[in-house]
């Protein structure tokens, strides 16, 4: 794989990269939903006339990367916009359903925590990706015949 950006090297290390995929496959071994973490430098300006709105951009990622094709409509999708500092989490049909948008916003809320008490971001993500798998396993079970859908790799643009 090709070294990352600079921008997302200053906000992760190589080794974190490969932490935070890996806590996504921990995360994903109970259960059959998906989860992925997207790293954005800036929400695009040319996208919005307002204010740069990070869910809708979220929800944007979302649908580019292909996550609302799962079997289940239950994947997940952490959008980090590094140089503007802002987040969002957003949840397909099947899992929203169920947990809805107080859950997308306390792990929101767990990792802007960490951040302002200048925790690594690795940590944050970490810790979300954990409250996020619990959610998952508690609804999505993983079942037998499950497979992973989508790339546990960090995603960038």
């Amino acid at each position: 794989m090709a070294a990352h950006p600079p921008w997302a090297r200053r906000f992760l290390s190589e080794p974190d990269f490969d932490a935070i995929a890996g806590a996504i496959r921990a995360a994903e071994s109970r259960t059959s939903a998906e989860i992925r973490v997207h790293l954005e430098r800036r929400v695009p300006r040319r996208l919005f006339r307002r204010r740069h709105d990070v869910l809708a951009r979220a929800r944007q990622v979302f649908r580019r990367l292909g996550m609302h094709r799962t079997a289940e409509r239950h994947g997940v999708l952490i959008y980090v916009a590094v140089m503007e500092r802002r987040l969002a989490v957003v949840g397909d049909e099947g899992i929203h359903a169920r947990v809805g948008d107080l859950h997308w916003n306390e792990v929101r809320d767990l990792m802007i925590e960490i951040l302002r008490e200048n925790g690594p971001p690795r940590r944050a993500l970490e810790r979300a990706i954990e409250a996020l798998g619990r959610a998952l396993a508690e609804h999505f079970p993983r079942r037998p015949d499950d497979r992973n859908e989508l790339s546990d790799e960090v995603s960038l643009t």
